[in-house]
């Protein structure tokens, strides 16, 4: 079984997939694809707080691509910030820009996802979408179970050090999106 995490910086946190960096495989390279993996031969691809720093067309190029690159029934684990979570602080460090402070790691964002455009994305390249976590419009929070085998994303729920004592203070908009 072939997995890799894009863009894994400081997060290994799932032992045995395989960690890269956008210097070595950049989401809009095909050449950076085609030297490290046969088309069709990963069972997954972990992306978390990745795509948000891609633009909406970037993103469906970059899940097009992956496409190709996943077997039958592999798929994308995605975690983007959710535009849709409630707390404006969060709201503030993660928008498009950033906070205003060009050192920020958000201050490439270049999108603020909901789990609408975060499904209409991956739709568009071809996948069908699974929902895992996310805030809906209200800004409810929605928790489908997922497997930690199939990736775990640390910016969740279960995983964040800081959502503690049943009290949201950060959270991922999840989903998997599964090559049909």
């Amino acid at each position: 079984m072939t997995k890799v995490v894009v863009g894994a910086g400081m997060y290994r946190n799932n032992p045995s997939w395989e960690y890269t960096q956008e210097e070595e495989l950049s989401l809009l390279r095909r050449e950076d694809w085609d030297a490290r993996f046969e088309a069709g031969s990963l069972d997954a691809i972990l992306a978390e707080h990745v795509w948000e720093h891609l633009t909406y067309e970037e993103a469906v190029e970059a899940a097009v691509l992956c496409r190709e690159f996943l077997r039958d029934g592999g798929h994308i684990r995605c975690a983007v910030p959710d535009c849709n979570f409630p707390n404006e602080e969060y709201r503030q460090m993660c928008q498009v820009g950033g906070p205003g402070d060009l050192n920020h790691p958000a201050a490439s964002h270049k999108m603020f996802y909901s789990y609408e455009t975060l499904s209409q994305m991956f739709e568009a390249a071809g996948f069908e979408v699974r929902l895992l976590e996310y805030c809906d419009e209200q800004g409810v929070f929605h928790e489908n179970d997922w497997e930690p085998a199939d990736g775990v994303i640390y910016r969740s729920r279960r995983y964040d050090h800081r959502n503690q004592d049943g009290v949201l203070r950060v959270v991922s908009l999840i989903v998997d999106a599964v090559k049909k």
